[in-house]
């Protein structure tokens, strides 16, 4: 095993719109910037367009991904973090060897995964995260004549339906469980932002207007060995629609495990910044998703003060605070618009499987307060996944409060892990 150690001025954890960003800021103050990232190319889940990331079809994107790779900054892409062995150090994997990275100052930009909630069926072949089957789609799995239900929460529904349609997938229906009533409300709040209007208007000519419903949302799902269909409900009817994926997602949650690892500040799911996108720690800042779900435009420019503020440029960024300060309005009132029914923690039954590593049921899970409980009693919580969809899935369903994180973030080759041992043989031993 190979053995790498690289010190830089910044290193920006994550290579989507805000790491990108944060990297090309810190780059134009003369800093030395490397960027890890665990996709093979640049522009995270919302850039990801062909396999080298540069042809995405938004232009905007092209634009980020050519002014990233003419920075100059170093990425170390299919890379992991995987562990905060010391004071201003991180211990990454690439390809089995490790890599030890003394930075002056951290950028967390490890944006977001989807919530994926339980319902009776949902572990059938077919039925995936809706940004999940867009990422498989984008990298070649075939979609041409697919039936493609879309389901859960958010703006990003009618994005991932259009980007199907234009694949060659049939979309029979987009359901949204939040009401007509919140969605309108929303869509009026942005008459001042006629350019998100008019791309949301073009998704929905895409898809047809009328495939798109508010307040529907998945009851259960049919089929043996895959997918058949699934049964729709708006808490008075349901609709059966046959189809071959099932692509749902209810909204987004942070990636905080390094932050939190970290010891920074967390409040609400997401790390807690000021005004400078500096997190509690002194050294560290932060952008995009992990500081809370609000949307691409905000993300770039959190992304650009964090950059400038952690090269100790912050003065060439000042004239990007009011207009965070307007998106983040924009965010508040999109999550308003887009908050989670109650109905839908009563969707799993007693045999609907929570933890899809460990295979722990619903009713298993019943008598626990908390993660850490269950986790000694059930192993949920303990698979591959360490987590980060049954750990989210039972904050919504019944108020548990995420486990501590604890080393490594991501299963890793013990000899990953074993020149520690020279070093700290406590962090060691917490690690395995």
């Amino acid at each position: 095993m190979a053995e790498t150690r690289l010190h830089c001025d910044v290193l920006v954890a994550g290579a989507g719109p805000a790491g990108i960003a944060a990297a090309i800021a810190a780059r134009r103050a003369g800093k030395q910037v490397v960027v890890v990232d665990d996709n093979p190319h640049p522009g995270g889940q919302i850039w990801r367009g062909s396999m080298s990331g540069a042809h995405s079809t938004s232009a905007a994107a092209r634009k980020w991904l050519q002014r990233f790779r003419a920075s100059g900054a170093e990425l170390l892409s299919s890379t992991r973090i995987v562990t905060a062995p010391g004071a201003n150090t991180v211990l990454a994997e690439h390809e089995g060897n490790a890599i030890h990275i003394h930075y002056d100052a951290l950028v967390l930009a490890t944006g977001a995964r989807e919530l994926l909630l339980p319902f009776p069926g949902w572990t059938l072949p077919g039925v995936m995260g809706a940004g999940g089957l867009q990422a498989m789609a984008k990298a070649g799995l075939p979609l041409r004549g697919k039936r493609v239900v879309v389901a859960g929460t958010g703006p990003l529904l009618l994005a991932v339906a259009a980007a199907f349609v234009h694949e060659g997938a049939t979309v029979p229906g987009v359901f949204d469980q939040a009401s007509r009533e919140n969605i309108t409300a929303f869509a009026a709040s942005l008459l001042t932002r006629p350019s998100l209007l008019m791309q949301g208007a073009g998704y929905l000519a895409t898809i047809k207007s009328w495939r798109y419903r508010q307040g529907w949302w998945p009851l259960c799902v049919h089929g043996e060995a895959t997918l058949q269909s699934v049964v729709m409900t708006n808490g008075s009817d349901t609709v059966e629609i046959a189809c071959d994926y099932l692509a749902c997602g209810f909204h987004l949650v942070p990636n905080i495990e390094l932050g939190a690892l970290l010891h920074c500040r967390i409040q609400n799911g997401a790390i807690i910044a000021n005004e400078h996108q500096q997190t509690s720690v002194a050294n560290v800042f932060t952008a995009g998703e992990a500081a809370g779900i609000a949307g691409l435009p905000q993300a770039l420019v959190e992304g650009e003060i964090a950059g400038a503020y952690a090269a100790g440029a912050g003065n060439q960024v000042r004239h990007l605070l009011r207009r965070r300060t307007a998106l983040r309005k924009v965010a508040a009132r999109m999550n308003h618009a887009y908050r989670l029914r109650p109905e839908l923690r009563a969707l799993p039954q007693a045999d609907t499987l929570i933890c899809r590593c460990e295979d722990v049921s619903w009713q298993q899970l019943q008598g626990f307060s908390g993660m850490r409980s269950a986790k000694i009693h059930t192993r949920c919580g303990m698979g591959p996944c360490q987590g980060r969809i049954c750990g989210a899935a039972m904050q919504f369903l019944a108020g548990w409060e995420a486990d501590t994180h604890r080393p490594p973030l991501y299963p890793v080759q013990l000899s990953t892990l074993l020149p520690l041992a020279a070093h700290d043989t406590t962090h060691l031993e917490e690690s395995i």
